[in-house]
């Protein structure tokens, strides 16, 4: 990662705090940024996590400009910028990794926490995106969110867990979280949305019937495919 990606990264980041020191009730929502975790396979860094009674809210925050060209499955997303085009990760797949790594390490169950995907910049969607990837609106989607999950007791605890068991906010588990992503990302066998082993598969139905694929072991949790 280049400074200047960490640097647009932070500056996010802090958009993404201020925002939410502004328009939440920090009784209700308690937030913590910048969470590293250790995972089965490495670890997982988070940009922020608001834990409330209503639910936990994992936030992927993306600084960028120019158009933004992408879909739920796509493995890569693109950037436009004037005449250049960079792709990038699946911020949805990647924060599907944040989730099931939060919600294993907290042991609480998948479906109570909410992946938000954030994007700051000057930038402009130009396809069709889930309602939980936006340029604005993420504290009112929060709000939205009216459902008791937890007790209180329960939210503290889940606070207390993860501000003890999380890794030091420092460049010496920035580094290591950066050579676990390499080492993920070079093997051909890890699944990148999840990080589980891929597994040969043929189909079964559909237009690719009796069409050998890679896909995740940890299916039907992960529906990652990747074509032979």
């Amino acid at each position: 990662m280049s400074i200047r990606s960490w640097f647009k990264g932070w500056m996010g980041e802090i958009q993404g705090t201020l925002a939410k020191k502004i328009f939440l009730d920090s009784s209700i929502y308690i937030d913590i940024n910048n969470v590293t975790i250790p995972t089965e396979n490495g670890t997982t860094q988070i940009d922020h996590v608001i834990i409330s009674r209503y639910g936990l809210f994992v936030v992927e925050t993306k600084n960028m400009n120019g158009w933004i060209f992408g879909d739920e499955k796509s493995p890569q997303w693109m950037q436009q910028f004037f005449d250049k085009k960079y792709p990038f990760q699946n911020p949805l797949h990647q924060n599907y990794r944040h989730t099931k790594a939060l919600s294993a390490f907290l042991d609480v169950e998948h479906h109570k926490l909410f992946s938000i995907v954030m994007f700051w910049g000057n930038c402009e969607f130009k396809t069709p995106l889930p309602k939980n990837v936006m340029k604005s609106g993420y504290i009112s989607y929060i709000k939205s969110h009216t459902q008791v999950l937890f007790s209180d007791a329960e939210v503290r605890y889940m606070v207390a867990t993860l501000k003890s068991g999380m890794l030091p906010k420092s460049w010496a588990t920035h580094r290591a979280h950066i050579a676990t992503l390499e080492k993920r990302f070079s093997n051909p066998n890890i699944c990148p949305k999840c990080g589980h082993a891929l597994v040969l598969r043929m189909a079964k139905r559909g237009h690719h019937a009796g069409s050998p694929f890679y896909g995740c072991s940890h299916y039907p949790q992960c529906r990652y495919i990747k074509p032979l």
